[in-house]
């Protein structure tokens, strides 16, 4: 039987790849903001419904340097979850602030609201909530909290390209929201990643801290390099005519396991909410209290030649290098834990058919 993978990257047919990067042989012109890079930066302010959209080399560095332009005093609290890939929080801990941890709910496994306000203190000054498998948090009771409490929001969105809420885009909401645009994700520039945000004062300077804080011959700050490239930026332009039909390839092979496993005893899926317009990013699985364990059915999957992946896992305040500072108190999550030692994210891609989905669910509920 054929292996598959728990992810797959899309990519445009190779001659259309061609036909993009034809000019950049006559040019030259291989990276500093070129004619792709500009293309693709108007591209997505257009498809994401944004007033600005910053490139980057990959989404950790753009959402380090989100926090350096807020100009936040060193040492100050950010409010976070555990419940999240390792970048979120080394982007916090490597940019000088303290992690707050916040508990995730159950539902959809997204920052518990209800918890957020009894971590505030008077070193808070962000809440950095993450949008988890393309789960939307929700936006619109964190921005009361930000607004009672004077707090910039800034959403790590590195799983929601494309997402929509009550027709609003998810790079809409709080005051920047990072996408992750590495090959893994739904809309892919290999490497990549970027920023939106309205903030006209942002501009300059997010084009200078990712370009060694340059301004003309001087550097106004101690900038690093995070541009992305003219190839790069080629392949984001031939992958975004393509998302939304990716996408909907995507949804049928989720709702094919929709089909095959929801209301099975001991397995807890994630459908979309009926608010949120889904991009059927992951196919989280949680094995709590079903006959066989999370561990058990991704060996059952990998005997089989299928990959599954326990994401996330451990959750982030698990981490040593987070355990053993004593600065940062690493909360009480139970529920981010509960889950990081539940969770089996099943392979999902637009090519992933649905036989193949069949067969993987078969495996799962075979006796």
């Amino acid at each position: 039987m054929s292996q598959i993978n728990v992810t797959r990257s899309s990519m445009p047919e190779f001659d259309e790849y061609c036909e993009e990067i034809r000019e950049l042989w006559e040019s030259r012109w291989l990276t500093n903001s070129g004619v792709k890079h500009k293309k693709l930066q108007a591209d997505l302010e257009d498809y994401l419904g944004v007033p600005h959209l910053t490139l980057f080399t990959n989404g950790h560095l753009a959402l380090e340097y989100i926090l350096e332009a807020m100009n936040f005093p060193k040492g100050s609290e950010i409010i976070t979850t555990p419940f999240t890939f390792a970048s979120t929080t080394h982007a916090i801990t490597r940019s000088g602030f303290t992690p707050i941890f916040c508990d995730v709910n159950k539902e959809d496994f997204t920052i518990d609201v209800s918890k957020i306000e009894s971590l505030i203190t008077d070193r808070t000054v962000a809440i950095l909530p993450v949008h988890v498998y393309g789960n939307i948090c929700d936006t619109y009771e964190i921005d009361e909290i930000a607004k009672k409490h004077g707090l910039k929001v800034i959403y790590d969105a590195a799983h929601a390209f494309g997402v929509t809420v009550n027709g609003v885009s998810v790079a809409c909401f709080g005051d920047a929201s990072m996408f992750s645009f590495h090959a893994t994700k739904v809309f892919n520039t290999v490497e990549g990643g970027a920023l939106c945000y309205s903030d006209d004062s942002l501009v300059p300077i997010l084009d200078s801290i990712k370009n060694f804080g340059l301004c003309g011959e001087d550097c106004t700050v101690a900038g690093g390099n995070a541009k992305m490239s003219e190839f790069h930026a080629a392949m984001g332009i031939c992958n975004l005519r393509h998302v939304d039909g990716e996408i909907a390839k995507r949804k049928i092979a989720a709702e094919r396991y929709f089909e095959r496993l929801e209301g099975i005893s001991g397995i807890k899926i994630c459908t979309p909410a009926e608010r949120v317009s889904s991009n059927y990013a992951y196919m989280p699985v949680v094995f709590d209290g079903y006959r066989y364990s999370r561990d058990e059915i991704r060996e059952k999957l990998a005997e089989q030649g299928i990959t599954a992946r326990k994401y996330f896992y451990p959750a982030t305040n698990e981490f040593s290098c987070y355990k053993n500072l004593n600065q940062i108190n690493t909360g009480n999550t139970p529920i981010a834990k509960d889950l990081s030692e539940k969770v089996l994210t099943l392979p999902l891609y637009a090519d992933l058919s649905v036989e193949d989905v069949d067969r993987i669910c078969d495996i799962i509920t075979k006796r």
